[in-house]
Formats: structure tokens, sequence, C-alpha cells
């Protein structure tokens, strides 16, 4: 059992492991990480396809990162796991999936697997840890794997996402060609060349045949000419100078020069490039622009919005892209206002030759990203499109007013008279934004600024899109889709956050943790699309509570979360009073009413936990509590921890115990009530803990059934008791009749039990053992019961029904059983002297079993007295402190078996 530090050490790993989502290797990280933390011999992490198969993400074994593999999922342990709740096989895991070529491969003995969900709740693969020995797991161990598996979910959704972002990035870089087409229209000439003494051109735009006369063909390779023989001889010099220069400070360079026309003319050059450099540091090829700037101040004034536009592409992003790009843009072109908005959803493109119907958009509101007016960033507004010269961009993709109507900017008291818009589409042709200059003056033209426009726009159009994905992303991640609520990602960042101020101010904090009961029932009776219109409607109710700071969110399935600062013991308690009155309201849907019930459990800090970072832990605990009673609702005490550490503890020691062989059988004689003589015994399992001491079975047999060790630890009674047997029969002392071993219903579901029970005492005789079961468990399901004990019987062992007397069975199932032996109940032995009632029953008992041609066994017999009613009465056989207690085996041996 892990002690407080060794926990808080675990979940620190795991936050480290978990706080690399992102990276490439996070799946790797996570599944070494997990096998070391839980010291299991295999973990992997899968995606899960269509056609129901497993691809791996990551696979660790043989204390190391294997091959990602794929496998099919039906007749696998995995099968069961994804779309459902956790699954856990402590042991014997391949005899249960016999056709999982998997398993085999490992080695494993113990499987455990958890879905993986995505932001939108459906499973969209697993996480699976894997044991060569048998295991199981505490709160702890569960904790861990669930908090891996929320954040394997996660991040595999996130990639997820990313691989539908890359294809709005592909349709980027054709934005990208575009803008290459309109550089090659520009008044100017787009180059890449070597850096050698004619220039050579590799590359030229069409610009080239305006700018010298020569046609890109005629010029690349030098077909006809040269660039550099175009240069003027007195510029030569000074130009191959100041580029050398450049190359050598790796700087961009600028410089200005004349040509000499292909007509004739001389012509004076603006040119801009910069050098290419391989991984060496060898000039690779230069690359750069050239305009006409002789009689062209406008093409010069483009060129600079290029030179501009560049810089604030590669320098920004989100909001500082567009902030910058309208600042930008709104000096390029001497407006006195400008602004970048988002429209509230997407406008598709109208049919080809037709408008959108009566000219109305689906979009009605946009919202600027970035605004402008008069040199000054403004703070964002939302405005409604009809009316406005947005909706009119919006409709004509680019639209120019030179002189119109008087227009006020939103959140801004310039009213503008002039104005000029480009729409802004996503990959899909969708009208997404639009970006606009506003002017208080009539213009007079508009050439250079649409043009320069239609340059931005493109790249604006890429980053409103990449932002508009980014906020999907984050919403998907971070969010509910079913109830709208955070999820639990963004509520534990939301406690981590609250939790440090709250420490910070010294004020106090609550959690309560609601938990939906029977809520499984719901959608298994009626399905998930009501269930989860109930989880909506909870949500509704629990995000409408007036409650200053209240923080809502749903974690899981059926399970929320409230956080409320500040907040006082008085208050909290009267909360829980309106919460379980919120959640017990009916709700309709349809023409059905449902009545939910809700468990609630809550911690505070500092009244509960010394630091909030305990808190979701103590809350959990608290729920766990609630849910079993009658209230429902359990605030937390430090004894709910101590219990439930016991218990872990406890488990954990049980389980080293049985795997280290340091339990202990006992041996209790049974004997015939007539003769005295010794007809068997009883095997008893002891367990005596090097800290604790004796630990009685009436805690730690309970706990192994619950905690899933009781088939390792059944296994375990029937090896040793085949063994002593067989160690008996070896000295000489061999035990007369049959041992008695006690099966657990868990034990006796298994339909292939005679099989299993004959593998693990091979080496005694089948009519050395008889099997007890107590009357209880044989009636979990008395069809199949009958199919078990009939099928032991034919292999040779003997079938005693424990506790007789104190379940439900009835005569035509004790007929088919094939019992041989009734154990009637210590509980009627110990009375029947004094209590008619029990004396009665005991009379019946052995009746009926004389009836049925069963033996009768009493328990607990403790007096001569009780020994002789007993045999008046015709039972046939005893065991008790009357005739012997419990003794090891070698006590057992010299007491009974050396007679």
């Amino acid at each position: 059992m892990h002690t407080r530090k060794e926990a808080a050490e675990i979940f620190r790993q795991l936050a480290e492991g978990v706080g690399r989502s992102s990276q490439p290797n996070f799946f790797a990280s996570l599944v070494e990480q997990l096998a070391r933390l839980l010291a299991v011999d295999h973990a992997l992490i899968a995606v899960v396809t269509d056609a129901n198969i497993a691809e791996t993400l990551a696979v660790w074994s043989s204390n190391g990162l294997q091959a990602n593999l794929a496998y099919p999922l039906a007749g696998t342990p995995c099968e069961t796991v994804v779309g459902h709740e956790p699954c856990l096989y402590a042991c014997d895991v391949q005899s249960r999936f016999p056709e999982d070529d998997l398993l085999r491969q490992l080695g494993a003995d113990s499987y455990m697997g958890l879905p993986l969900f995505g932001p939108d709740g459906a499973a969209i693969g697993l996480l699976a840890v894997l044991s060569n020995r048998p295991m199981a797991f505490d709160g702890l161990e569960n904790e861990v794997l669930r908090i891996a598996a929320a954040q394997a979910g996660a991040e595999l959704g996130r990639r997820q996402a990313e691989n539908a972002l890359r294809k709005s990035e592909a349709a980027a870089k054709e934005s990208e060609r575009r803008l290459n087409t309109l550089l090659d229209h520009l008044p100017g000439m787009a180059y890449r060349c070597l850096n050698d003494h004619d220039w050579t051109m590799l590359l030229v735009s069409q610009g080239a045949e305006a700018l010298t006369g020569y046609r890109p063909e005629e010029l690349e390779n030098s077909r006809v000419t040269s660039f550099a023989s175009l240069v003027h001889a007195d510029d030569q010099a000074r130009l191959a100078q100041e580029v050398a220069a450049a190359i050598r400070q790796r700087r961009p360079y600028r410089v200005t020069f004349r040509i000499r026309h292909r007509d004739g003319s001389e012509r004076w050059m603006w040119e801009q490039g910069q050098a290419v450099f391989s991984n060496q540091g060898e000039v690779l090829c230069l690359e750069g622009f050239i305009t006409d700037v002789t009689d062209q101040q406008e093409a010069q004034r483009v060129q600079q919005a290029v030179v501009q536009v560049a810089s604030t592409v590669t320098s920004r992003v989100g909001d500082g892209y567009f902030q910058q790009l309208i600042a930008t843009l709104t000096t390029l072109l001497e407006a006195d206002a400008g602004f970048i908005a988002l429209l509230d959803q997407p406008v598709p493109p109208a049919p080809q030759g037709h408008s959108h119907p009566n000219n109305l958009l689906p979009a009605t509101t946009g919202h600027t990203v970035s605004l402008v007016v008069a040199g000054q960033t403004r703070k964002n507004h939302t405005f409604l499109l009809r009316g406005t010269p947005v909706e009119r961009v919006v409709l004509e993709q680019e639209s120019v007013v030179q002189q119109g109507q008087r227009f006020s900017l939103p959140g801004a008291t310039l009213n503008a008279q002039a104005w000029i818009g480009r729409r802004l589409d996503n990959a899909k042709g969708e009208a997404i934004g639009v970006m606009m200059v506003f002017y208080q003056t009539p213009l007079t033209t508009n050439a250079f600024a649409t043009s320069v426009l239609q340059i931005l726009s493109t790249g604006a159009a890429a980053e409103l899109e990449r932002r508009r994905d980014h906020r999907h992303m984050h919403q998907l991640a971070y969010t509910d889709s079913t109830t709208g609520l955070p999820n639990r990602v963004q509520f534990m960042d939301l406690l981590r956050d609250i939790g440090e101020r709250a420490e910070q101010q010294a004020s106090p904090l609550a959690l309560l943790l609601l938990d939906l009961r029977r809520f499984k029932e719901v959608n298994d009776l009626h399905g998930h699309q009501v269930g989860d219109q109930l989880l909506a409607t909870v949500a509704a109710r629990l995000r409408h509570l007036d409650i200053a700071n209240l923080h809502c969110a749903r974690l899981s399935g059926d399970e929320f979360a409230l956080l409320l600062p500040r907040v006082e013991r008085a208050a909290l308690d009267e909360l829980v009073k309106q919460l379980c009155s919120l959640v017990r309201r009916p709700i309709r849907l349809e023409h059905r009413v449902f009545n939910l019930d809700v468990s609630i459990g809550f911690a505070r800090y500092p009244g509960d936990v010394a630091n909030t970072s305990e808190l979701f832990n103590a809350a959990s605990i608290a729920l766990h509590h609630a849910k079993k009673r009658e209230t429902n609702i359990s605030p937390y005490t430090q004894a709910m921890r101590h219990t439930l550490e016991r218990r872990q503890w406890m488990t954990e020691r049980l389980h080293m115990a049985i795997l280290e062989q340091r339990l202990e059988l006992y041996f209790q004689p049974q004997v015939d009530l007539d003769t005295k003589a010794l007809t068997g015994a009883e095997a008893l399992c002891r367990w005596h803990d090097p800290e604790w001491g004796w630990v009685s079975p009436g805690e730690f047999i309970p706990l192994a059934e619950e905690r899933g060790l009781i088939r390792l630890l059944g296994d375990w009674v029937l090896e040793e008791a085949a063994r002593q047997l067989s160690a008996w029969q070896a000295a000489g002392t061999p035990l007369p009749g049959r041992l008695s071993i006690n099966i657990s219903a868990q034990q006796f579901a298994d339909p292939r039990l005679a099989t299993h029970i004959a593998a693990l005492t091979s080496s005694v005789s089948p009519s050395a053992i008889a099997i007890e079961l107590t009357e209880s468990d044989f009636m979990r399901d008395p069809d199949q019961a009958v199919i078990i004990t009939q099928a032991m019987r034919q292999a040779g062992y003997a079938l005693f029904i424990d506790d007789f007397g104190t379940g439900y069975s009835s005569l035509s199932y004790l007929r088919r059983f094939a019992a041989d032996a009734l154990k009637i109940d210590i509980s009627f032995v110990r009375e029947m002297l004094d209590n008619h009632h029990d004396r009665a029953i005991v009379q019946t008992i052995i009746a009926m079993a004389n009836t049925l041609d069963m033996k009768t066994l009493a328990e607990g017999v403790e007096s001569a007295a009780q020994a002789a009613l007993l045999a008046e009465m015709g039972c046939n056989q005893a065991q008790g402190y009357f005739f012997g207690k419990p003794l090891p085996a070698d006590r057992f041996a010299c007491t009974w078996l050396s007679r």
C-alpha cells in the first residue's frame, strides 16, 4: 500500500509525464511511465479504427519500447474496453481469451484496460496495462490510470484535430500559390538566380517582359541574354559590391540601378533580394524582386507595401498579426481607420450566376479582431451586418465606395464617407471575415489600395481560418460537448489555479462532487440520446444556480463537480440541500417523466484538508461513502481516509502475501458423531502479517472478493491443500476421508471449474477433496450451479453445501445439485439447546438430508451436550472446538493423524 508521500510522488511523476502533451514522444513516454509507476510488464496505447482494428501508438514491453502493431479487437479483452467502462482481469486472462495471440506472445496473466474518449465523448482508443503475474489495483493506481487515459484521450483527440487542420493548411498553400500568381501580374519581376557573374536567372516572373522587354524564358538560363548584361555599365560595379556586402553580412540587399530595355530605352530599377544559404553556409541562390521606378511612384509604393506585409506575416501570429496588419494597412493607404472582422458563421458562396436569396446572409453579426482608428488600437466590438458596408463586401467579394452615405464605425466616433473592403475566404471558398479601410473624405483613386488589399487578404484569410480552427480545437479539448460545461481537463486546471489563490489569500474553498444515482439504468433502458438530454438538463440547472463565483463542470459519465471559493460551512450545507432538490425535480422529455436522484460528497479547505491539492481526492472519498449511505450525502472526514487507506494497504499486503506464499492453512477436524473417529478436515486460511499480526479471515476474505483477489487466493488454497495432502500421504499419515476446501462465488461462476480444480490439485485423487460452497452462492444462478456441480461429481469431487439453512434453496433444486452433504450453520447449532425453534430447524435439515440421501455435518459444536443432541437427531458428522480447534499442518498431524 502506498504511503501518502509515495502517492504524491507517483502523481508528481504522472503530472510530469502528461505535461509533455503535444510532444511527438508523448505516448511513448506515457506508456513507459505507466509501466514503471504501476510495476507492470506491458503497457500500450492504441487508436481504434472503423474496422474494429486497434493500431498501437506506443507499446512498452520487456523493459523497452516495441514496434507498433495492428490487431483485430474481436476475441480480445480490449474489445470489452472500447466504448465501455474500465475492465480488469486480475489473473488467468489468457484462459479467458484463448484466441488473443497478443496475450500469449506477451505472456500476460492479468490485464486492465480503459477506453479513451475523444472531445465529443466517442470512444476513439484504449489504454491497457498487462502483467505476467496476477494484479489488483487500489484506488491510487485506478486514479493514475484514469488520469492517464483522460490525458491520452485528450492528446489523441488533439492530434486527430491537428490532422484535420493540416488539410486546411494545404488549402493555405493553395492560397500562397494564388499570391504568386498575383505577384506575376504586378508591375515588377520576382526572380531566383545564381550568384555568378551573369546573375544567371533560374526563375523569373511574368513581369520580366514589361520590365526588360524580354520574356521570362529568354532570361532564364541566359538563353537570349543575361540579366547582368542589361545593367548599365556605370552601375555594374556598385551593384555587385552592394550585393556582395549584403551576402557577407547575411542581410537583405536593397539597390537602385539602371538597365537597358530591349527597345533601347534606359529605365531605373529598384531591387530587393537576399541570399539563400545551405546548411554549410554556401550561397545556393539569390531571390528577390525588381520593379521599374522611373515614372511609377505608385508601383514603388506597392513594392513597399509587399515588403511591409512580408515583415508583418513573418514576425507576428494571432492577435498580434491582425493588429500589426491593420495598422500597417491604414498607414500604407493613408486611411483614417480600418478593421478586420470575423463573421459569426461561414457564408458559403452563392450558386453560379445567382445571389443569396433576398441578399440575406446566413451570418448575422461580425466581431472585430483588430480595430485601428486614427493610428490607435481600439477595443473590439460585435455589430450587426444588415445594412452595413460589411454586408456589401461579403456579397460582392470586393467593394469600393469613393463617396457614399456616412457610416459610423463600431466602437468609434469616426464617421466614414468612403471605404474599401475585401472579403476573406477560407479554403472552401466560404466567407469568414472582411478587411476594410475607411476615409472621412472622398477618395479620388483606388487602384493602388485595391491591389494592396488583394495582396494582404490572402494571408489575412489564412490566419483568420487558423485562428477559428484553433478556437474550435480548444473548445473540443476543454469543453464537454454534451452539456457545454468545462470538461475534466479544464476543471482540473481551474481547481489548481483557484486553489493556489485560496492558499495565497487564506480563504476557504469547497469542492462538491455529484453522481446521478442509477443513471446507467436510464441509459440502458432508454438509450444514450435520452441520457444525454437528461445530462444537459441537469447541467443547465447547475449552470443557472444563483451563487456568486460558482464553477461547474462535467467530469465524466454522470459525475459533475462544483467549486465554490469563499463559502462557509453553513452556506455549504444549504447548497447541498438545494442541489438535492434541484436534481430531484422531475424532468419531462416528450411523453416521459424522469425522477433522478443524486449522491453528493464534498470537502473544504482548510477545514478538511491542509492543501487545496488534496481537495479532489478528499471529495472523491466522500462521494464514495455517499453512494453507500441512505441519505446519499457525505461530508469528508479523516476517518474515511483512514478506513480507505487501511483497505488499500490491506489489499496490497494481501496481494503480496499470496504471491510470496506467506499465508498458511490451518486444519479443523471433522468427526463421526457415533464413533468419534476422524472423518476428514476443513482447510482454513490464516494470515499473519509481520506488522499487523493476525488478520481476521472475516476481514481479509471479503476484501479479497471485493478487490478481485479471491480467485488468486482460492487457487493458492487449492494448490497448498493438495500439497499438504500429498505430504501427509508421503509421511505415512494420510488424512482419512476428505479435506473440505471453501470455494467463493466468483470461483464458482467459472463453467470450467472442475477442470481448473483438477489442474491445481493434480497431485492428489479427486476422492480426497470435498468442495464447499455456501447455500446463497449456489442460489445466485441455480441452473448454472446444477451444471457445475454435476460436472464436479463426475470428476470425483464431493460437494458440501455450507451454511445451510441461511439461504433460500428449494427442494427442487436441492435434488438437482448433486451435493454429498449439508453443513448445518453454526447459528442454529449454537442456540439449539435453549431455543426450540433452532432445534426444530436442525431436526428439519437432518430429516431433509436423509430424504435426499445426503449426509449432514454440524458446524460450531462446542459442548458435549450439543454433540449428544446432534447424534440423537441423526446428524452424521460434526466439527467445532469441542472436538478440536483449527491447527497448523504439523500440529494437526501430530494430534490427529499419528494415532
